[in-house]
Order: structure tokens, then C-alpha cells, then sequence
């Protein structure tokens, strides 16, 4: 068996890969003796429930993508009334699909539950804006960025992104920084196709700096005004404006001190 490697300051090292590492799952409960008790045995009674445990202090339930609407009601009527969130996971390499997940809360006894549902590539998951209204724009994200499309859905578009957008950026194959679509999607709106060779490609490059732009980028100790030509000269601006700032105590460059330890 291969010997387990310390992961402390992992980030200092130049090269680090350990393909036979497996974080340390959360630790799940049983439901038995929990206060979540008498509600799981009234909805095991009525649906087909594939897993239930507690994790992290939330009661997770794992179901049928068909029963979503139904549990979800019925455990409205058992006090957990608010929505607070739903989304996807992607899972289509492991599993050929989505895990969908709601979490709803019941404030009156300080209870929360986690629904989770598995939806396969293309297939279809019904809106459960019936029973919650605050599922509207969680199920219009899920369309947006996942590509799941919810039937029953009182106006499914997209949320984030425009309409006309190509992709589904919360997929794990989806370029981190967009694809070709993306890249000439701001130019082809404005200008037009025929303009990408005058304006050129999209910099979408987030660590990107240009240091002759000085309409949006700032050099310390060469700072100009916004829009003038860059100087290379080091200039050492004062802290404060010349004629200082009411109620407080001037300072000056030239007086600065450098502390090698705390006082």
C-alpha cells in the first residue's frame, strides 16, 4: 500500500499530484432517535426513498426524479415551508447526468432538509414552482447554466447569460475562460462579423495587465492621469493632498518609518 504523504502547505510546493488520495467524506447519520424521525417515516410510508440520513445537521433524502413535486408537498405540510435553494451538480462523466437538490427549511423547529434527485443527459424534471414560488429563478439557473430543462416551468429562459448565448457554462466541459462562440460574442453583437479583424479577439485573460493602458490599469510609484502616455520614471506620490485633510495629522513621505516588529 502506497504510504500517505502529509498534506499540510501543499500550496508551496511547485509540483504536487497524489492520484491516490480520497478526501475525507462529511459523516452521515442515521435518522433512527433523530428529531427528523417522524417525518421521514410519514414520507417513506408514501414514496420510494433511496437513501435518508443526516449530514452536517441537515436531513438529506435522496428519491425518484418523478416524486420531486409530490415529496415536495408533502413536506410543506409538514412544517418545512420555506425554499431556500435549489441547483445541479454535474455528474455526466461518473454517472451519465445531473444530481438536482432543493433545501427547504422549517422555521418553527429549527429543521432543515436537503431533497436530492438524479436526472440523466436529456432527460426532463418537472418545475416545482406549484408548490414553491421562490423555485422560479433556481429552475430558470438550472436551465441556464446546466442545460436541464424543467417542464411545467411558468417562463423558462435564461437568467444569466443573454438568450442567444451558445453553451452551458456550469458544465465541467465548458472552457474556463469560454469558447470559440464566446470569445467574438461581444464583438459579433456591437459590430458585426465583418469587424473582427479591425477590433480583434476578446481578452479573456483574467490575470491580463497592460501597462500603457492607463485608462484601466494604474503602475504603482508611475501613476498618471487617467488616459496620459505611461511614464517610466518612479515618481513618489505624497499620502495625502497638498493642503492636507481636515482633522487629520499631516504626513509626510520623507518621515515614514519602516517597523521590523510589532510594538
Amino acid at each position: 500500500m502506497r504510504k500517505y504523504s502529509d498534506k499540510k502547505n501543499v500550496q508551496l510546493k511547485n509540483y504536487y499530484e497524489d492520484r491516490f488520495y480520497h478526501a475525507l467524506q462529511t459523516k452521515k447519520v442515521s435518522i433512527e432517535g433523530s428529531l427528523f424521525e417522524d417525518d421521514f417515516r410519514a414520507i417513506s410510508q408514501k414514496f420510494n426513498i433511496k437513501k435518508s440520513f443526516i449530514e452536517l445537521d441537515f436531513w438529506v433524502i435522496e428519491i425518484e426524479k418523478d416524486d420531486n413535486v409530490e415529496i415536495l408537498k408533502e413536506l410543506k405540510n409538514l412544517g418545512y415551508e420555506v425554499f431556500t435553494d435549489a441547483s445541479a451538480i454535474d455528474f455526466i462523466e461518473q454517472k451519465k447526468g445531473f444530481e438536482i437538490y432543493y433545501q427547504l427549511l422549517n422555521i418553527e423547529r429549527n429543521l432543515r432538509v436537503r431533497i436530492k434527485t438524479f436526472v440523466a443527459v436529456k432527460d426532463k424534471l418537472q418545475s416545482v414552482m406549484s408548490v414553491f414560488k421562490g423555485a422560479n429563478w433556481c429552475e430558470r439557473e438550472i436551465y441556464d447554466m446546466f442545460g436541464i430543462f424543467i417542464i411545467n416551468h411558468a417562463n423558462l429562459k435564461r437568467i444569466l447569460m443573454p438568450d442567444d448565448w451558445y453553451g452551458h457554462p456550469f458544465l465541467k466541459t465548458y472552457p474556463l475562460e469560454g469558447d470559440e462562440f464566446a470569445k467574438w460574442y461581444e464583438i459579433d453583437k456591437i459590430f458585426g462579423k465583418e469587424y473582427r479583424e479591425v477590433v480583434g479577439e476578446e481578452n479573456r485573460d483574467p490575470g491580463f495587465v497592460n501597462e500603457k493602458d492607463t485608462l484601466n490599469f494604474s503602475r504603482v510609484y508611475h501613476e498618471v492621469a487617467k488616459g496620459e502616455a505611461p511614464r517610466e520614471d518612479k515618481h513618489l506620490q505624497e499620502y495625502q493632498e497638498e493642503g492636507g485633510v481636515p482633522f487629520v495629522k499631516k504626513i509626510k513621505r520623507s518621515e515614514a518609518k519602516i517597523l521590523n516588529k510589532r510594538r
